[in-house]
């Protein structure tokens, strides 16, 4: 894909979407953040010098366009983080003028302006309230975005309780922004993030951050996953790929104390909560290692055992199997001659085509009427 140019009151930028694709049609910004920058500019540019925190900036559309005011961007995502240093790069633009920071950290200064895309899943803009108040100041300027599709009616109630007063603009493109002012006489019930659950039919505990999938209750796939979940051997290396809390990696080395451990997710949130997960079931010196990761660029070839994967089909709000496809992809890599992945999935999405088309081979393993487990072998002929 190339790049496509990202026009603004703020100047033109070339920006792309990670992971690239050969022939992606999805642009590295959204209607939201046209609007946001827009409306920046109409009521009058920030003045300089003014601290600028950005939260859940998708690929660096914000970002890059305010790149001037040297922003603070929180995200959740290691992707993401990678997606704003390339487009900084592409553009010429200075990487000292980007303070990266994790879903799980907060800058130390109080921001003169505040711009938060409105995620996915509102748990984390939730968490992410609570973890902004102490740093809000009366004539902090705040201002939120997204697309409609994202925003239910519980995003306004959920400001006003942890923010105060908001103002809705007119919708521009499918996009809405959201004015908000802040007020310190609030009072708000303790952050109920991180959670836990018990996984049923054991005494572990489940730990989950807000921004980790099924993080109230242990998701239908996964639960299919567990009866079938291969029994391996004592010195097995096993990668759970796209471990979220790390129900996988936590049944196979219940089962397998001896193997070896490995949690890979580009979720921030996802690798503290497999690595609390396995540190309150095993204990600190637990027999894993937890890797916040967009691939396995990391790992050698040939050097993973076993593969464990339950793939997303979504990147933010756009549906689709290249995320899957990239994951499988790195997995055959990394298999030894004879290494396994096994993948679970919804029986619509047709897995079994693109891994037997990157593995050779794809043996179904069970199915029920929604999910299919596959096996694949990885030999030198694919």
């Amino acid at each position: 894909m190339t790049d496509e140019i990202f026009t603004t009151p703020f100047g033109s930028y070339r920006l792309r979407r990670l992971p690239s694709r050969q022939r992606g049609t999805l642009r590295a910004w959204d209607a939201a953040d046209e609007y946001m920058l827009r409306h920046l500019a109409e009521q009058g540019k920030p003045a300089p010098h003014t601290r600028v925190l950005i939260c859940n900036d998708g690929f660096g559309a914000l970002s890059t366009a305010l790149h001037e005011y040297s922003p603070w961007v929180v995200s959740d995502s290691l992707l993401a983080h990678q997606a704003m240093r390339s487009n900084y790069q592409a553009n010429g633009i200075s990487g000292d003028k980007l303070k990266l920071l994790s879903s799980l950290e907060m800058p130390d200064e109080s921001p003169g302006l505040l711009l938060i895309k409105i995620p996915k899943t509102l748990a984390l803009l939730e968490y992410q309230l609570h973890r902004l108040r102490p740093l809000l100041r009366a004539d902090t300027r705040i201002l939120l975005a997204g697309m409609q599709k994202a925003m239910p009616g519980t995003v306004w109630k959920l400001l006003e309780s942890h923010l105060g007063p908001t103002r809705t603009g007119p919708g521009r493109k499918k996009a809405k922004l959201i004015e908000a002012r802040f007020d310190a006489r609030l009072k708000l019930p303790p952050n109920p993030y991180p959670g836990s659950y018990r996984l049923e039919g054991t005494n572990f505990r489940m730990v989950n951050h807000a921004n980790v999938f099924s993080r109230e209750k242990l998701d239908i796939g996964s639960r299919f996953f567990l009866e079938h979940l291969p029994a391996g051997n004592a010195t097995e290396t096993v990668l759970d790929l796209g471990c979220g809390n790390g129900v996988l990696a936590l049944m196979t080395l219940h089962r397998n104390p001896r193997a070896q451990l490995h949690c890979v997710d580009e979720s921030f949130m996802a690798i503290a909560s497999a690595r609390a997960t396995l540190t309150a079931a095993f204990g600190e010196n637990v027999n894993a290692r937890f890797h916040a990761a967009s691939n396995l660029s990391g790992f050698s070839a040939q050097s993973i055992d076993r593969v464990l994967c339950n793939p997303p089909f979504h990147q933010q709000l756009a549906v689709g199997d290249h995320i899957a496809r990239s994951m499988f992809r790195d997995a055959r890599r990394v298999l030894r001659q004879g290494g396994e992945l096994w993948v679970v999935g919804n029986r619509h999405l047709g897995y079994h085509k693109t891994l037997k088309k990157q593995f050779g081979n794809a043996q179904l393993m069970a199915s029920n009427r929604k999910f299919v487990i596959l096996r694949c072998v990885r030999t030198t002929r694919a």
